[in-house]
C-alpha cells in the first residue's frame, strides 16, 4: 500500500525537479502526511453507474476506471460522494426512480461486500465517525433530480435511502430546471415544481447542488434556498469563457456569500480553454459524420471515428497546475473557506489531467498546494472541512424547519 502511494506522487516530484532532493522529499512527506491525517471529501465520483454498466468490483483493485478501494486508500480519500447519476433519456422515459434505486443498491452492495473498507454515511457526524474508524464513507448525491418528481413520496424516499445532495438537472431540462447544456430555456430557470423542490430539500437537510443548471436557474436557486448551496463538480468560467457549465465570478461570489462551496471539477475540458475548444470541435465533427453517414451514437463506426479523430487531433490534456489555478482563482475571489474538490472521477472518461488520473493521486494535489504556499490548516479546509461545514449548516437549517438529521451511526 505504501509503495502504491509513493508511486502515485512521482509525477509531482518530476514537476518539482528544480528543487534540491531534500526539499522534494520533504514536500512528498508533508503531502503524504496531510493526505492521511485530513478528511478528504470528493463530492462527485461516478462509481455506481460504472459498476452497473461494467460489473467492476471496486472493493478490489481494478484495471479500468479511476476508483477502487486500494487506490482510494492509497490516496487518502475518506468521503467520496457516490453519484447516483440518472441519464436524461432514462428519466424522460419514466424509469428514473427505478434506475436511481438500482444505483443506490450498488452502493449498498459495496458496503455489504466490504464492511471493513466502506461504510454508509448520511450526515456529517457519520463522516467523522467513519474516519476515526479508518473506514471510507460512501455518502451519496443524486445527479439529475428528475426521479424526485416520481411520486409525492419521492423526496422523502430518496432521503431515507441516503441521498444528501441533489443536482437539480443534468444535460437537458427536466421537470424542475433548465440545463446549462440546453439553451431552449424551457422554464426560464426553475419551474414552479423546481422552486417548491428547493424548499423541500431545505426541509429534509439535503444540499441543493447548482452544477449543471442554467445561469437563470442558479440565480433563482441562490435566492430561494434557505440553506447554503453547493456546486458539486464545477470549475471557474474565468478560464473557459462562454462555457455556461462552469461558474462565473459573480456566481462564485454569490454562492460564497451565502455560505456555499465550489467543488472544483478536474476534467480537462472544465479547466482549460484548449481542452474545451477540442471538445466543442470534436462534437461538431462527430455530429457531421453521424448525419452524413447515417451512423448511430454508440455504434462501432462511431467509436472508430472517435479513435481516428483523436489520433489526428491529439487531446490537449490539462495538468495539475491548471486545476490548482482554479482553486487559486476561487480563493482569490472569496477566500479559502469556499472551495473544495469535486473531481468527476469515472465521469469524465479519459480526459483527466496529467498527475490527477485516479483517486490515488490526491497527494499530488496536496503537494501542489504546498508548493504554492498554502499551509496545512488551509489545505484541510480545501480537502474536506469546507464541505463538511456547509453540509452541517444545511443540517442545522433543516432542524430549524422541523426536520431531523438522520445518521447511519446513531
Amino acid at each position: 500500500m505504501r509503495s502504491a502511494l509513493l508511486a502515485s506522487t512521482s509525477i509531482v516530484l518530476v514537476a518539482c525537479a528544480t528543487q534540491p532532493a531534500g526539499e522534494q522529499a520533504d514536500l512528498q512527506q508533508r503531502a503524504l502526511d496531510l493526505a492521511h491525517s485530513s478528511i478528504i471529501v470528493d463530492t462527485h465520483i461516478d462509481v455506481p453507474i460504472r459498476v452497473e454498466m461494467t460489473g467492476d468490483d471496486v472493493t478490489q483493485a481494478t484495471v479500468a476506471g479511476a476508483f477502487d478501494y486500494p487506490r482510494a486508500r492509497a490516496g487518502g480519500l475518506d468521503a467520496p460522494f457516490m453519484s447516483i447519476f440518472v441519464p436524461a433519456s432514462i428519466d424522460e422515459a419514466g424509469g428514473g426512480r427505478a434506475f436511481a434505486d438500482k444505483l443506490i443498491d450498488q452502493v449498498d452492495s459495496m458496503v455489504h461486500r466490504a464492511p471493513n473498507a466502506f461504510a454508509k454515511a448520511t450526515c456529517v457526524a457519520d463522516i467523522r465517525r467513519n474516519f476515526a474508524a479508518a473506514l471510507i464513507s460512501l455518502p451519496m448525491g443524486m445527479e439529475n433530480g428528475g426521479p424526485l418528481a416520481a411520486g409525492d413520496d419521492a423526496p422523502a424516499h430518496f432521503f431515507e435511502r441516503g441521498i444528501r445532495y441533489v443536482t437539480l438537472t443534468h444535460a437537458r431540462p427536466n421537470v424542475f430546471s433548465d440545463s446549462s447544456y440546453d439553451h431552449t430555456e424551457r422554464w426560464q430557470g426553475l419551474s414552479q415544481d423546481g422552486r417548491r423542490l428547493i424548499g423541500r430539500l431545505n426541509d429534509l437537510g439535503v444540499m441543493v447542488d447548482v452544477s449543471h443548471i442554467s445561469d437563470r436557474a442558479f440565480w433563482q436557486a441562490i435566492v430561494l434556498s434557505a440553506a447554503p448551496v453547493i456546486a458539486s463538480h464545477s470549475a471557474a468560467r474565468h478560464f473557459t469563457p462562454g462555457f455556461e457549465r462552469n461558474m462565473s465570478d459573480d456566481m462564485i461570489r454569490a454562492l460564497a456569500a451565502r455560505g456555499g462551496v465550489v467543488q472544483v471539477n478536474f476534467g480537462s475540458s472544465f479547466v482549460t480553454a484548449a481542452a474545451r475548444a477540442w471538445s466543442d470541435e470534436f462534437d461538431i465533427a462527430l455530429k457531421r459524420y453521424q448525419a452524413e453517414e447515417h451512423v448511430a451514437a454508440g455504434s462501432k463506426e462511431n467509436k472508430a471515428f472517435a479513435a481516428a479523430y483523436t489520433a489526428d487531433h491529439p487531446y490537449p490534456f490539462a495538468d495539475l497546475a491548471d486545476v490548482l489555478d482554479h482553486i487559486d482563482h476561487v480563493v482569490g475571489l472569496v477566500g479559502v473557506e469556499h472551495v473544495g474538490l469535486g473531481s468527476d472521477f469515472d465521469g469524465v472518461g479519459d480526459t483527466l489531467p496529467t498527475s490527477l488520473k485516479d483517486v490515488s493521486m490526491y497527494p499530488n494535489l496536496i503537494a501542489g498546494l504546498l508548493a504554492r504556499g498554502y499551509d496545512a490548516p488551509q489545505i484541510r479546509l480545501i480537502l474536506g472541512e469546507n464541505l463538511l461545514r456547509t453540509w452541517a449548516e444545511v443540517e442545522n437549517v433543516a432542524v430549524s424547519r422541523g426536520g431531523i438529521v438522520r445518521c447511519v451511526g446513531s
